[in-house]
């Protein structure tokens, strides 16, 4: 077997950090309809979504193996360094879903060009975009 990075075998996990796991884990299976996968005594939860794993992770301070990282939840909403972009055929019909579940947008879809698109935050205020791209025609 030849080893390489990257390599049959891997995935990739998506680490969020929340401020309060069940209430994160809730929306992401019930909002998103993520499925859990794992839980590690209210500090972490591992969730299957859209064929990628979500780790939800309560905030710390630095560890051995990372001994100059603090672990936090976003601090102000308003100011994103990373989001989530989900592809969707449709987007006012994910978005009318996803409303009845619960989630607040930050606006209705909007049209952009070819692509139609609106956002939401998750409870801690992670931000997810939803995308549908409209092709020529």
């Amino acid at each position: 077997m030849t080893v390489g990075f990257p390599s049959d075998g891997m995935e990739l996990t998506h680490l969020l950090v929340v401020s309060d796991v069940e209430r994160s884990s809730r929306f992401y299976q019930q909002v998103l309809g993520a499925e859990l996968y794992r839980e590690y005594g209210g500090t972490s939860v591992v969730l299957r979504f859209l064929g990628d794993w979500i780790l939800l992770v309560t905030g710390g301070p630095p560890t051995d193996d990372k001994p100059s990282v603090t672990l936090a939840p976003p601090e102000d909403p308003g100011v994103v360094s990373r989001a989530w972009t989900i592809r969707v055929p449709d987007c006012h019909a994910a978005y009318r879903t996803l409303v009845d579940r619960g989630a607040e947008f930050l606006t209705p879809p909007m049209q952009h060009g070819r692509e139609v698109r609106c956002f939401l935050r998750d409870p801690d205020g992670h931000l997810i975009e939803l995308s549908e791209y409209r092709p020529e025609g």
